[in-house]
């Protein structure tokens, strides 16, 4: 590297390794502020490219730059993007596996042009033919189209990607790129119905109505100014000095004809992104019936003709919304704010799966196609190996912040966690496994906050589920109050609530901190639950899986209709997608380009030391640089390094027989390397500095030439000895080994298959004997058999009675699992009762214990279910409540009292309290039997509504025992038994006998006959006449 240096690149060291004072901060900041000073942009740490954006042209991504750094030892020149794209290339190209370059950074750092730094450099400098030109066109183009629809410009950056995308250049076996392939992750839908202040919708839209045909806007019903649609004008910022859209627009459709779209699919495509400013324009008014309603059907008409479908149908599925039951569908009218929400609904999931589309599309044209005859001739010569471009949304903090930002922030924690894991973490667990000594170096590790998001049942994103699928009225404000409840204690996760007297006053009321890696972040959870559910009308899906568009056809299908399954919310898939996309990293090799941004304003030259520090801090490059200088450049396994490099050293070419750790040591002497620039572990030998690596790679150059025509030579003559040696072996031998392991196959079949039906036969000829070597397998294969039946044959509920009848030897085994199953299916049944019905089913319970096969009418009283009182509060007289203050009323009924004397009815209410019975009549209490003095009661088995309560003859305060008749006997005989809480109740058959007066009873009889009817008896008995009823 320093052969190279020029005046100009000798201000600040190009590799901060070689800092003096590696540890310091301030020196890492003074070093990067002199580079910076000077356009010298990038600058290394190890083989980490620390990139600062520049905000202005350099010069310095010329085609002479690209040759220049092509094929060049990584150190030999200065720092450069090209340089780290170089060597994943040549590495890819020499160890035959693939890579991974990952670009991260805060918003505005310049990650999107580093990745299209790195696919110019692929495009132009790896191997060409004129059939794979296309493909690599249609790779470079692939980028401004994405751009157009999946960037916008923020607060932060003019060309801010509002999606994540990994990008997989592949390679043949040549080493030429032959295709791509192109993942999105979490469009910024929102972005399309709303922007914030200073703020553009998707390029896209601009770039339509600005560079766009006259006659093409003709035909979308549009015009140029963006002021006219809503979706445009609310960022107050449609225009922006250093965005082109003319320019912009010509570049994007040159790329759509290289693309591979057709007439048919541009007009399509425009027809939806027309459509979408259509739908922004619709305006709803609330009819007298306050419903929506839409008066000017103006857009209706141009968004139904750009999307095929009737315009009547598509306003009523804007104003109206179908609910489908069972059996039916009704249509019910939406408010004025319902039917915006379905319109901004509509338009991003238009936008949204559009824009999946257009990626499938780009995919299919970057798809490498190699016709059959060609594949089968290069089947045995050709693999594909891939670099993979990560270029996903930076770090963002905004004056508020969203659920947007929340994702983007999640995802940023997770790349830099992969940071963790793969090089500070790799680095410190590497070298202690190898046995190596070195000073620990202690480092953040940002696990913890990303448990807080995503932790299984306790995250973030599953409380956020949980309460958007739950049932009853679930806000944003209950969502931030279930995480309180939930994660307030986490150390990273503050609210209003939950704060200091200090933190308070930064965070609203509806609004959460977390402490990110970057610093501290509060999220405003308005809008967090519709943003996480993302839902879509079924009237207006149905609307548009009917499109006759094209594109909507692919992106809206019939049989989406189908499902009824609630569709997963957007941060579940999310969480997924980046899992998976963490999965695809882990598995490559990685190259890192740190990016900072050197200020807030975007101005060249203009170098912010806070802000840059922060960026510093957070991106782990000082951990990182210490970790790099503490420890060794480069480290390899004694078997690959002596593999690649023992043709430097006779002793060890062309075959070394002894273990490797000593071949390593002997070529290592015999190429001459000092103690300090090496140090061998237990499975790995390393290097302190580069230059003694390269040293070592430009001799293996050297030898690699002499040994190359020799290897040629006998690698030839050994292919040819080896075809013939196979050629006559196969025609000597061939058909004799083919029959012989025929003939051995079908023995072996036959010989297994009797002695499978001997070991069969013989165990059921013992089956009913115990278990022994004759029978044991059979007995094995019958009980394997009639579980994996029963499975099949469980009972559903505990009425079910039906079973699987077992064979004979597992009669016991089948009735414990029957008893099993019937207890399960009990507590099942048991714990889903609820407290109300279970005190329910208690009060039935005493009622049988009492009646059940005693009194005519308690079967049909079973289904009729008991009320805690028959008699509300407002019918007892206000002078009975203030005698009774003392006690709780428990329960109440209105009786027929019949006197004991001339048995004349009158109608009374019965009142039971926790102490006593009352009688009541009007504003007097005509009866008290306390519970105490109550020797019992007493009712017929018969279906009368009779019921005695018998009192104590001594106790002098009472006239007599009380004859009642109530309508619902069996209730209040039990109220009155469990208020009792003794065994009082007498069921008699014929007659009783009942106290009237001191020394005076008298009888009541109770018979049966034609009609029911009460009266005395010319021997001045009580007679009560029944009807039997028929059993």
């Amino acid at each position: 590297m320093e052969g190279t240096l020029t005046a100009r690149d000798k201000v600040g060291v190009q590799d901060f390794v070689l800092l003096d004072a590696h540890t310091s901060e301030s020196a890492f900041l003074d070093n990067l502020r002199k580079r910076f000073s000077k356009n010298l942009i990038y600058t290394y740490i190890g083989t980490l490219l620390v990139s600062v954006n520049p905000y202005q042209e350099l010069g310095i991504y010329t085609v002479s730059q690209m040759e220049l750094y092509q094929g060049v030892n990584f150190f030999e020149l200065p720092p450069h993007i090209y340089a780290i794209a170089d060597n994943a290339y040549r590495m890819m190209c020499s160890e035959l596996n693939n890579h991974l370059i990952l670009i991260s950074g805060e918003s505005g750092a310049g990650k999107t042009e580093a990745s299209k730094k790195i696919l110019q450099y692929f495009a132009m400098t790896c191997p060409m033919t004129k059939s794979l030109q296309i493909a690599r066109d249609r790779l470079l183009l692939s980028n401004p189209v994405l751009e157009a629809f999946g960037n916008a410009k923020t607060l932060r950056n003019d060309n801010s990607s509002r999606f994540g995308k990994y990008m997989d250049i592949q390679f043949d076996f040549k080493g030429i790129p032959v295709g791509g392939h192109i993942i999105s992750y979490l469009i910024e839908k929102s972005r399309v119905v709303y922007q914030n202040q200073g703020e553009r919708n998707f390029h896209i839209f601009y770039q339509l109505l600005e560079g766009g045909e006259e006659e093409l806007l003709a035909y979308l019903g549009l015009e140029r100014d963006p002021q006219l649609y809503k979706y445009l004008s609310q960022g107050h910022c449609a225009e922006e000095s250093s965005i082109n859209d003319k320019n912009d627009w010509k570049t994007v459709s040159n790329a759509f004809s290289v693309i591979d779209f057709t007439e048919d699919d541009l007009e399509n495509l425009f027809g939806i992104i027309a459509s979408v400013l259509h739908l922004g324009n619709i305006c709803f008014e609330e009819n007298h019936h306050g419903c929506a309603a839409i008066p000017h059907t103006h857009e209706i008409k141009w968004i139904a003709k750009l999307l095929g479908v009737h315009s009547s149908i598509l306003l009523e599925a804007l104003t109206h919304r179908k609910i489908e039951a069972k059996t039916e569908e009704v249509i019910c009218p939406l408010t004025l704010e319902l039917s915006v929400y379905a319109r901004d609904a509509m338009a991003k999931a238009v936008y949204g799966r559009t824009f999946t589309w257009l990626v499938n599309k780009i995919n299919s044209s970057l798809a490498n196609k190699v016709s059959p005859h060609v594949l089968d001739d290069l089947l045995s010569l050709t693999w594909k190996t891939v670099i993979g471009l990560l270029d996903i949304y930076g770090f963002e903090v905004f004056d508020k912040n969203g659920f947007e930002q929340f994702c983007i922030n999640y995802c940023n924690e997770k790349l830099q966690q992969l940071l963790i894991e793969r090089t500070l973490k790799a680095e410190q667990a590497e070298y202690e496994m190898e046995g190596i000594e070195w000073e620990p170096i202690q480092y953040f590790n940002n696990k913890i906050i990303c448990d807080l998001v995503e932790e299984r049942h306790k995250g973030i994103i599953s409380i956020l589920n949980e309460e958007c699928i739950r049932p009853g009225p679930a806000t944003d404000l209950s969502f931030l109050e279930k995480l309180e409840e939930k994660v307030g204690k986490h150390a990273h996760f503050q609210t209003r609530k939950l704060a200091g007297p200090k933190g308070r006053k930064r965070i609203g009321w509806m609004e959460f901190l977390l402490l990110h890696y970057a610093g501290e972040v509060t999220y405003c959870t308005k809008g967090f639950l519709e943003k996480n559910n993302d839902l879509l009308y079924r009237h207006l899906k149905e609307v548009l899986c009917r499109s006759k568009n094209s594109i909507l056809k692919e992106c809206f299908l019939v049989a989406e209709l189908e499902n009824w399954r609630r569709p997963p919310t957007v941060g579940t898939q999310f969480k997924n997608s980046l899992s998976s996309l963490l999965e695809i990293l882990i598995s490559k090799e990685p190259s890192y380009i740190r990016c900072i941004k050197p200020n807030e304003r975007k101005e060249p030259s203009k170098f912010d030391d806070f802000l840059i520090r922060h960026q510093v801090k957070y991106l782990g490059l000082m951990e990182h640089l210490r970790v790099r200088r503490a420890g060794f450049a480069y480290r390899r396994k004694y078997e690959h390094f002596l593999q690649r490099y023992k043709s430097l050293c006779p002793d060890t070419w062309p075959h070394w027989q002894g273990p490797p750790e000593e071949g390593v040591e002997r070529l290592i002497k015999y190429i001459g390397y000092k103690p300090e620039e090496y140090k061998l572990g237990r499975t790995k030998i390393f290097i302190r500095f580069p230059r003694t690596l390269f040293a070592t790679e430009d001799a293996f150059e050297f030898s690699k030439h002499q040994l190359v025509a020799r290897i040629q030579a006998i690698y030839k003559g050994c292919l040819e000895r080896r075809a013939f040696v196979k050629r006559k072996q196969a025609a000597i031998k061939l058909e004799a080994y083919w029959r012989g392991a025929l003939a051995r196959k079908e023995a072996k079949r036959r010989k297994w298959a009797v002695q499978i039906i001997r070991k069969f036969i013989g165990g059921f000829i013992h089956r009913n004997e115990p278990v022994c070597a004759d029978n044991k397998e059979f007995i094995v294969f019958v009980r394997k058999n009639y579980i994996l039946n029963l499975r099949y044959h469980v009972p559903k509920n505990v009425l079910d009675k039906s079973w699987l009848t077992p064979p004979g030897i597992l009669e016991n085994a089948s009735d414990l699992l029957r008893k099993m199953c019937t207890r399960n299916l009990v507590r099942k049944y048991c714990r889903g009762i609820t407290a109300e019905r279970r005190a329910l089913m208690q009060q039935k319970v005493v009622t049988s214990e009492i009646f059940r096969g005693k009194k005519e009418g308690y079967a049909e009283s079973l289904n009729q279910p008991f009320a805690n009182s028959r008699i509300d509060e407002g019918d007892i007289n206000p002078k009975v409540l203030q005698l009774l203050s003392n006690e709780k009323i428990q329960y109440g009924i209105p009786v027929i009292k019949y006197d004991r004397k001339g048995f004349k009815a009158r109608q009374r209410q019965l009142l039971l309290t926790q102490k006593a019975a009352y009688v009541v009549e009007h504003a007097k209490i005509k009866q008290k039997i306390e519970y105490s003095t109550l020797k019992g009661v007493s009712t017929s088995n018969l279906s009368d509504r009779i019921l005695v309560m018998h009192v104590s003859p001594e106790d002098n305060k009472q006239k007599g025992d009380a004859i009642l008749q109530c309508e619902h006997v069996f209730e209040a005989v039990t109220k009155l038994a469990m208020l009792v809480k003794e065994d009082v109740v007498n069921v008699v058959q014929g007659s009783l006998q009942f106290y009237i007066s001191p020394g005076k009873e008298g009888t009541i009889v109770f018979n049966t006959g034609a009609e029911q009817k009460i009266y005395k008896d010319k021997n001045g008995q009580l007679t009560v006449v029944s009807v039997r009823k028929k059993s």
